[in-house]
């Protein structure tokens, strides 16, 4: 195990660009990422926007161009200086004069923090790459535990036909900005974990994420038989044995290393339930220096943060019992801990031995805080584990809610951010979460907004062409096709993207539920409308990847050819091209199955409106006639074909009878004055309560700080 930062050869005079690439706080700086793209653009994009493969690729004659390029070295050397300031500056959370001697341990199976490290698969990765940039941002004591998915997740092609077909790149920790963790002795920190009849070696790797660490286990190691070295291969794949078991090297190998490192740690957030094996190792270390079972298990629960985010019974991780007994019993054995006792935990009813082995139910027992991630979200978490607490009421149910957020630096277009800072307060983004921040939104004119807009949205449909014009080459498409895709898509026609994982619950082909309706929607002579889709269907989910294929053959049809396309591969750059160049954001989930669903909140930092049911967060940021639009009522879907069909009905008349004719009214001078009444609106709504930094201030103080004022 090596680190490539320490490899990288770069004449003295480059040498900062190395401390840039180490640390991920260039994701989310402007002028750092506008720095490392300067270099070479072409290769840049080619390395899926990788410094570290850039800056490893360079030839001695690039080097020297960039050192005789005088306004290149005075922009290197001043976006060092502000890694520099930001990491060395007196934080928000340290003008506060709260506890600085803990900190908070963030367990996770995935972080989504940017394409070029895709260890992450949706929404739960991407929210936990917020939080850690937002806790940056503010200087919180926080720590986070993943796994470092050497093979990532998994890549999608789409064939002729429109089928999914998986791809896994191989990540090599030497063109990452890793560190491997070291003793004091200067070598590889390795741990051992006991699981079942298996002796796993553990491996870690250090991420710097701004002001705050992510430690990844890895057990890719030469001491580990073949099946346990690829434990650490593929994000949310294998069989249930490999699922076990990579759920107890994150929980149990991931306290281990926080022991190791000697860490401060005054609580835990479990971020889901993968991590909740965590727990045990916990129990297990405090019986170990003479506390009883009761009061480990009491003092493990007073500090743990547990977050849910499954609204849906089957999509939280559970194992038959026999299968987690064959894995616990010689860890309880060698820890004098009851194994009967432990499964129990496991169980919504402890009284029924057939009930699965539940991570959920095991992290609500061992936890007092814990939360949904939105206001709905935490109702439906209240009803569906009331039973986990017999003889209490749903409304006592102590379940709360943190509503989530998204990291504005991430996900606002630089040029965007640009406008924001012409109009409003200098202290804006440290303070984004008060509303008076950004009251002065009205005074941007909206000749600047609107022409913004186009700009962004011009850059979208060139981005669309471009990786249509490469798939249907990839495929053997007609010449004419290919020729064709260069021209697809008109630049003023109102856009609507929808975008996410493609789980069958969000329904992507909701709008396909009338053609001839949509076809008119679309295909309208003075107002023409046009859908851009793009998202992932995991490898096992065969009613998923038929949602892709049919999304992909509507968009081959030839009267909807120039209207829909299907952007593969989604991942973060196609998320942020999207919500920073589309008109609508189109959201049409089951209610109520999205938990939260934070993909809505992006486009709004740029004054895209919203189209969504009324479920997940949008129950919460929707104001009538003001931000956007509601598709139907707020009533519960009973996942019926007629409860589709009102859906989309509803959909189709508000498409028809609201969002279209609002893009297309003009004034005399062409601009949409309404329409971009609306956008101002969104963002002044959206943007201060829908951040990261409002939603890791709700967790420091009503989660953190009561924990880490513990003596």
């Amino acid at each position: 195990m090596q680190t490539i930062i320490s490899k990288l050869k770069l004449p003295k005079q480059l040498t900062p660009l190395s401390d840039i690439a180490a640390n991920l706080w260039w994701t989310w700086n402007a002028n750092a990422r506008a720095l490392f793209e300067e270099i070479d653009p072409k290769r840049f994009d080619q390395y899926g926007h990788n410094p570290i493969k850039l800056l490893c690729g360079l030839s001695e004659k690039d080097k020297i161009r960039l050192q005789e390029n005088e306004n290149f070295m005075r922009r290197m050397q001043r976006v060092h200086k502000l890694l520099n300031r930001y990491t060395r500056a007196r934080t928000w959370y340290a003008q506060q004069k709260y506890p600085r001697n803990r900190c908070i341990a963030y367990f996770s199976m995935e972080f989504g923090l940017h394409e070029s490290l895709p260890i992450f698969a949706g929404g739960l990765g991407v929210l936990a790459g917020d939080h850690f940039k937002s806790a940056s941002d503010l200087g919180l004591p926080i720590v986070g535990i993943g796994i470092f998915w050497r093979r990532g997740y998994v890549r999608q092609r789409i064939d002729g036909d429109g089928s999914q077909s998986a791809k896994y790149d191989r990540l090599s920790p030497d063109m990452l900005p890793l560190e491997e963790v070291r003793n004091a002795s200067s070598r590889p920190i390795q741990l051992k974990l006991q699981a079942g009849d298996h002796t796993i070696a553990i491996g870690a790797w250090r991420l710097n994420v701004g002001r705050v660490p992510i430690y990844l286990l890895d057990t890719n190691l030469p001491e580990n038989k073949p099946e346990i070295r690829s434990l650490t291969g593929r994000l949310y794949a294998g069989d249930r044995e490999t699922r076990i078991l990579q759920e107890i090297v994150l929980g149990m190998g991931g306290w281990q290393l926080l022991n190791k490192l000697k860490a401060p740690v005054a609580a835990c957030h479990l971020n889901e339930g993968h991590a909740a094996f965590c727990q045990l190792q916990r129990i297990a270390d405090l019986v170990a220096t003479g506390k009883s079972y009761a009061q480990a298990k009491r003092e493990v629960s007073a500090t743990t943060v547990f977050t849910t985010h499954t609204p849906v019974p089957a999509g939280n991780e559970a194992f038959a019992q026999k299968l987690a007994a064959k894995y616990l019993r010689p860890f309880c054995e060698a820890n004098n801990l009851n194994l009967d006792r432990i499964l129990k935990l496991s169980r919504v009813d402890p009284t029924n031995a057939n009930e699965e082995f539940g991570m959920t139910p095991l992290a609500l027992r061992l936890s007092t805080k814990r939360n949904g991630v939105s206001a709905l979200h935490g109702e439906v978490s209240r009803k569906m584990w009331a039973a986990v607490w017999p003889g209490k009421t749903v409304k006592q149910v102590p379940i709360k809610h943190v509503t989530n957020g998204v990291h504005t630096d991430t996900w606002m277009h630089p040029q965007m951010a640009a406008l924001l800072d012409a109009y409003l307060p200098k202290d804006w983004r440290i303070s984004q979460d008060r509303t008076r921040m950004f009251k002065a939104v009205e005074q941007i004119p909206d000749e600047a907004l609107w022409t913004l807009h186009e700009s962004l949205k011009q850059s979208l449909v060139e981005l669309a062409r471009q990786s249509h014009a490469k798939r249907l080459s990839r495929i053997g498409a007609s010449k004419q096709l290919q020729s064709a895709a260069a021209t697809i898509l008109e630049p003023n026609a109102l856009t609507i993207g929808f975008a996410r994982r493609f789980a069958t619950y969000k329904r992507a082909t909701l709008i396909f539920s009338d053609l001839k309706r949509l076809d008119a929607i679309l295909n309208h002579s003075d107002c023409p409308v046009q859908l851009l889709f793009s998202g992932k269907a995991h490898p096992a989910d065969t009613e998923g990847q038929s949602f892709v294929a049919q999304v992909c053959k509507h968009a081959a049809k030839t009267k909807f050819r120039n209207r829909i396309v299907f952007l593969e591969d989604y991942d973060m750059n196609i998320a942020r091209h999207l919500v920073s160049g589309v008109d609508v954001w189109l959201n049409n989930p089951r209610r109520p199955q999205e938990a939260s669903g934070t993909s809505g909140m992006k486009p709004a930092l740029h004054g895209g409106l919203n189209l969504s049911i009324l479920d997940g967060w949008w129950p919460e940021g929707y104001e009538r006639n003001r931000n956007g639009w509601a598709i139907g009522e707020p009533t519960d879907s009973k996942n019926t074909k007629m409860d589709d069909l009102k859906d989309a009905k509803a959909l189709y008349r508000c498409l028809e009878k609201e969002v279209v004719p609002l893009f297309y009214k003009r004034d005399r001078a062409g601009l949409p004055k309404q329409w971009i009444r609306r956008m101002k609106l969104s963002i002044m709504t959206i943007a201060p309560q829908f951040n990261s930094h409002r939603m890791v201030k709700e967790y420091l103080k009503g989660y953190y700080l009561p924990l880490l004022r513990k003596r």
